[in-house]
């Protein structure tokens, strides 16, 4: 694992890829500081697209559309040593600086570089780094080939391709430098090898990464690249039979990270509570959820004539209402076309001037993400290209090779919640807001946590919650019933208090997610991303009690859209840094008014 470019490549890569151009709404002139703040955020940026070219081509930067990723040898040390001269000029920046919006920013910049740091040095001390190549190498190839991707950009592609399979001089294959640095790192006996899990996940879905991109170079006409993607299909299963041969044998049963690694995921997201604290909140909010759900659930069944009342065989009778694939995307535009009414009638927030894009992901985006989400678009020269709402219809990586359907998303009384979370007022609205209004890089890509943006999104589930038919009320209880369990079952398993099966048992029993997806869930909990599914439920936390401390210090003068909007307005600050804002600044203001 190289950590300090995968500490760079989450911000990222949470939220996935840029989307669709169209022509850009007119923007306000930037602000002075930011314009400032932005020209020092430049110092880091250089060191992300030096050492990972794609996610810093995504992110908007230019110039970096045929690059890939360095993992060279001694990488560590040399993105290690870049990271602290990049912060040695920030710091000598901030002590000449006047402006405190802009040491606020530079201050953001400087910790997230001590942050990456802790983490490489923590990763490469406790764990031998296992690449993924084959996800690795399709999540390059997707970002350039796609309908939302100027024509012009998608040449790079077949470039790209030739640097990865070492077609190009120069340029090594990059499974073997995979192997290399996979060797290396196994030779210390200190550090503990990958999760048998995770390699067998990776192993299993290299065949439908290699049809990906077939696929895409088909659909977009890439001529000129036979021989690179039958070497490149030849290098994966080579290197496919090099890890079965070397790198199961090293990995562990176990899938528990060492608890001070644990412990940095938990604040690489933005956790700032230890993880007991958090269970004890959530098991409060998981009980109280489901008495919410059995008090719902009978109201549904009179409506519907059911002769079920508990919530769980409700559920069961709501989900047989599903959608076929060519229905998904037509039946979402008309839950979001309500709900942007609803923003707009109840005062929620302000609405962006872009709509809304969704679309159903590939069987290979699936197997490389397989949860539903946003992709975001470019920060950075953004010229109206917008986010797009993914939905994944089934969850093809499972080990034994059968897929897996969920039932989840695909049916009508989903729509409403998960509209709400990935799309408007949730992920797809925070983001366009912040492109449209202008926020600074530092407070965006620098201060970029978990807790903000997936605390942002559940909240905003529970902004449409009450304007909902009540069959998507309950499944917005049952969503957040989700979160309540993964701030739980995260933890929980990663500190050895229940087990795996376990934690399915209460996914499929008492949350009621298809196996499929309770599968995806434990397997990010315990390999996939430990510690990122805990931010929801906190996020949510932290921005309802300062919502409910909000109200109180304002009374009859609180005013729910312009809270709402001031919070977008901070970016992807730490809890306590919006909590502060709002403090200093939004309440002030409010009362003067």
């Amino acid at each position: 694992m190289l950590s300090l470019r995968h500490c760079i490549a989450t911000a990222l890569l949470a939220l996935s890829l840029p989307a669709a151009a169209v022509k850009a709404p007119a923007q306000p002139a930037t602000p002075t500081w930011i314009e400032r703040s932005n020209g020092y955020a430049q110092i880091m940026l250089k060191v992300f697209g030096e050492f990972g070219p794609e996610g810093a081509a995504q992110l908007g930067l230019t110039g970096y559309d045929e690059g890939i990723f360095d993992n060279r040898a001694d990488v560590n040390a040399r993105l290690r040593a870049a990271i602290i001269k990049a912060k040695a000029e920030l710091v000598a920046k901030r002590s000449s600086e006047s402006d405190a919006q802009v040491r606020q920013d530079l201050d953001i910049m400087i910790a997230a570089a001590d942050l990456a740091v802790e983490s490489q040095d923590l990763n490469e001390k406790l764990v031998v780094p296992f690449t993924d190549i084959g996800q690795g190498i399709f999540q390059g190839e997707f970002a350039l080939l796609q309908d939302e991707v100027a024509p012009k950009r998608r040449g790079a592609a077949l470039v790209r391709l030739k640097r990865y399979t070492g077609l190009e001089s120069g340029y090594t294959p990059v499974t073997e430098l995979a192997k290399a640095r996979f060797n290396e790192a196994a030779a210390k006996s200190q550090v503990i090898g990958p999760f048998k899990g995770e390699v067998e996940q990776a192993l299993a879905n290299t065949g439908q990464y290699v049809d990906g991109i077939r696929k895409l170079y088909t659909k977009y006409k890439i001529g000129g690249a036979d021989k690179a993607l039958a070497t490149l299909e030849t290098q994966l299963k080579d290197y496919e039979a090099w890890a079965r041969a070397t790198v199961l044998p090293r990995s562990r049963t176990d899938f528990r990270l060492p608890a001070e690694l644990y412990a940095n995921n938990l604040k690489n997201v933005g956790l700032d509570i230890a993880p007991e604290a958090l269970v004890h909140k959530a098991q409060l909010a998981y009980s109280e959820i489901r008495n919410e759900m059995r008090t719902l659930a009978p109201l549904i069944a009179k409506q519907r004539g059911l002769t079920v009342t508990d919530y769980r065989d409700v559920i069961r009778e709501l989900k047989k209402e599903q959608l076929t694939r060519e229905q998904v995307e037509p039946a979402y535009a008309e839950v979001i076309s309500k709900i942007e009414e609803i923003i707009r009638r109840e005062r929620i927030v302000t609405l962006p001037q872009r709509a809304m894009l969704m679309r159903v992901a590939s069987d290979a985006e699936t197997a490389a993400q397989p949860a539903p989400h946003m992709d975001a678009p470019p920060l950075i020269g953004n010229h109206g290209e917008r986010g797009t709402f993914v939905l994944t219809a089934g969850n093809p990586s499972s080990t034994d090779g059968k897929a897996a359907g969920y039932d989840d998303f695909s049916h009508r009384a989903s729509t409403w919640t998960l509209t709400a979370h990935e799309g408007r007022p949730g992920h797809e609205l925070q983001f366009s807001a912040m492109v449209e209004r202008g926020v600074s890089l530092a407070r965006t890509v620098f201060a970029f946590n978990s807790v903000n943006v997936e605390g942002w999104a559940l909240y905003a589930e529970a902004e449409t919650k009450p304007y909902e038919p009540l069959e998507g009320q309950l499944f917005a209880l049952q969503a957040r019933l989700q979160r309540a369990a993964r701030a739980i079952l995260d933890p929980m398993l990663n500190l050895g208090q229940i087990t795996p099966e376990r934690a399915t048992e209460v996914l499929t029993q008492e949350v009621m997610l298809s196996p499929a997806m309770a599968k995806q869930e434990v397997d990010r909990y315990t390999f996939r991303a430990p510690g990122q599914a805990t931010s929801y439920f906190y996020g949510y936390t932290r921005l309802m009690e300062l919502r409910t401390e909000t109200e109180i210090a304002l009374g009859k003068k609180f005013d729910r859209m312009a809270f709402n909007d001031f919070v977008i307005s901070q970016g992807l600050l730490p809890p306590e840094l919006v909590a502060q804002a709002v403090r200093t600044e939004f309440v002030p203001a409010q009362m003067k008014k």
